[in-house]
C-alpha cells in the first residue's frame, strides 16, 4: 500500500468524471498530481445518458480509446412525451457522426479514474478529505486514510481542485453554497429493471434481448409531479423520477419505494415498457438535492468543478458534460498559473467566468432561469456565441421539445439563430408503437 505523499503540484478531491479528467489533463502536462477519492471504484452510481459533445473532452484527456473498447450502448437520440406531445430528436440530423451513449456510471467513472493513474497522476481510493486550509500560496489538505483505519494525514499542494460532487466540500467550508428558489427545488430517486422493453429512434418498442442490435433512445416523460427518464443499459434499464422536493419531504425509504413503483406502473407509456419487467430489489437509490449553486468557483489557489460548483436538473444530460468542461478549463488555468505564477489571478478569473457561463446556460436551457439562481443572461448570450452551431442547435431543439424553458424564445434570439426553426429537427411523432 502506497502512502499519500506530503506534497504535490496539484491535489484533486474526488474521482468522478470531473476530478479524474482534470487529474489526467494536468498529469499529461508533466505536473505532479495527487487524486484522492473517498470511496472505492466501482462506486454505485446512476445509469447515465451522454450526448455526443462529450467525445471532444475524452479526446483531449486521451480516454477515448478506453471508452470505445468498453462497448457501452450507443443511442439513436431522444424521444419525449411532454404534456401529451411526442417529439423525437436524432443526433444524425444535426451532423453528429460519433454516437451518444448510455453508460453505467460505476464502470464509466472507474475507467476515467484508472486512466488518470495511467497518465501519471498518483491516485488513491478510500482517502477522505475532511478539510482544507487555504493558506496563502500552498493549500493544506487534511484527510483520513480509511485504508489505515482512518489515520489522519496532510497534503500540501500549490493548487487544489475540488471535484467532490454533491458533497461540495469547499463550498460548504467557505460558506459559498446557495440554495435556488423554492419553485425550482428538485430531488430524484431511481431504480433498475430487468427485461424492460425499449424504444428505438422511430418510436417503436422492442424486447430487451434486442438491445445489442437496435439502438435505443433516451426516453423522457412528463407527469404531474415532475418528469421521468428511461435509459436502457447493457444488462438492465435505469428508470428515474425527478420530482419537487416538497412532495417527498415526508416519505421514508419504504414510502419512496412504494411511490416509485406505483408511478412506474401507472404512467402511460412507461407502464407499457415495464409491464413484463422485474424491479431489482434493493436497487432504489436517490439524490436529495438538485437545488444549489456556488457563488465563487475559483478562489486563491482553489478551483471548484463539476457538481462541487453547482447542479442543474439533468434533463439535457449536461451533468457529465459540465464535469468535463469544468475539468478542461480548470486544467488550462492551473497549468498556465504553474508556468506563469505572476498571472495566476487572471487565469483564475477567466476560468471562473467560463464555468459560470456554462452553468448559466445549462440552467437557462433546462429551467428558464434568467437573472435568478446564479444565472447571468449576459454570460448565457456570450456562451451561446462561442458554441459550435450544430451543438447549440441540438441543445436548443431539446429545450423546445420538453417545453421546460419559459425563455426559449429569448435563448433563440440570443443565439443568432432566430431565423431557424428548431422544431424542424425535433420531429413530432403521431404515436409510439409500444
Amino acid at each position: 500500500m502506497t502512502d499519500v505523499p506530503p506534497r504535490c503540484d496539484v491535489a484533486v478531491i474526488g474521482g468522478g468524471p470531473a476530478g479524474s479528467s482534470a487529474a489526467a489533463l494536468l498529469a499529461r502536462e508533466g505536473f505532479d498530481v495527487v487524486l484522492l477519492e473517498r470511496s472505492r471504484h466501482p462506486r454505485p452510481m446512476v445509469g447515465e445518458s451522454l450526448i455526443p459533445h462529450f467525445w471532444k473532452y475524452t479526446d483531449l484527456s486521451g480516454a477515448t480509446g478506453l471508452i470505445e473498447r468498453e462497448g457501452f450502448i450507443a443511442k439513436a437520440g431522444g424521444i419525449t412525451v411532454w404534456n401529451g406531445e411526442i417529439h423525437r430528436i436524432a443526433f444524425a440530423d444535426f451532423g453528429f457522426e460519433r454516437p451518444a451513449l448510455h453508460v453505467e456510471r460505476d464502470r464509466f467513472d472507474h475507467l476515467l479514474f484508472r486512466h488518470a493513474g495511467e497518465c501519471g497522476a498518483r491516485v488513491f481510493e478510500q482517502v477522505a478529505v475532511t478539510a482544507v486550509d487555504p493558506a496563502a500560496d500552498r493549500p493544506l489538505v487534511r484527510f483520513q486514510d480509511r485504508r489505515q483505519g482512518g489515520r489522519k494525514g496532510t497534503l500540501r499542494c500549490r493548487y487544489l481542485i475540488d471535484a467532490s460532487g454533491a458533497t461540495t466540500l469547499l463550498a460548504r467550508q467557505f460558506g459559498l453554497r446557495r440554495q435556488v428558489n423554492a419553485s425550482h427545488q428538485f430531488l430524484s430517486f431511481w431504480g433498475y429493471f430487468e427485461n424492460a422493453r425499449f424504444i428505438d429512434g422511430e418510436g417503436r418498442g422492442h424486447d430487451f434481448d434486442r438491445i445489442g442490435e437496435i439502438r435505443p433512445v433516451t426516453f423522457v416523460l412528463s407527469y404531474p409531479d415532475g418528469w421521468i427518464w428511461h435509459i436502457p443499459l447493457r444488462r438492465v434499464t435505469s428508470v428515474g423520477l425527478v420530482i419537487y422536493r416538497h412532495l417527498a419531504a415526508s416519505m421514508n425509504a419504504a414510502g419512496r419505494e412504494r411511490y416509485f413503483l406505483q408511478t412506474c406502473a401507472s404512467v402511460p407509456c412507461l407502464a407499457a415498457l415495464l409491464q413484463k419487467a422485474r424491479f431489482i430489489e434493493g436497487s432504489l437509490a436517490g439524490r436529495p438535492d438538485f437545488s444549489y449553486y456556488v457563488e465563487t468557483v475559483a478562489r486563491d489557489n482553489c478551483y471548484l468543478i463539476g457538481d462541487a460548483c453547482g447542479f442543474v436538473d439533468p434533463i439535457f444530460s449536461h451533468g457529465v458534460l459540465n464535469a468535463f468542461y469544468g475539468a478542461s478549463v480548470a486544467a488550462i488555468a492551473i497549468a498556465e498559473s504553474l508556468r506563469r505564477p505572476a498571472h495566476s489571478g487572471r487565469y483564475a478569473a477567466l476560468c471562473a467566468h467560463r464555468i459560470h457561463q456554462f452553468y448559466s446556460f445549462s440552467r437557462a436551457l433546462a429551467l428558464g432561469d434568467i437573472g435568478v439562481n446564479g444565472v447571468d443572461f449576459d454570460l448565457v448570450r456570450r456562451f451561446m456565441r462561442s458554441v459550435p452551431p450544430r451543438e447549440l442547435e441540438l441543445m436548443l431543439a431539446a429545450a423546445h421539445i420538453t417545453h421546460r424553458s419559459r425563455n426559449f424564445r429569448r435563448l433563440i434570439e440570443a443565439s443568432g439563430l432566430a431565423g431557424r426553426k428548431m422544431a424542424d429537427r425535433a420531429r413530432r411523432l403521431p404515436r409510439l408503437l409500444l
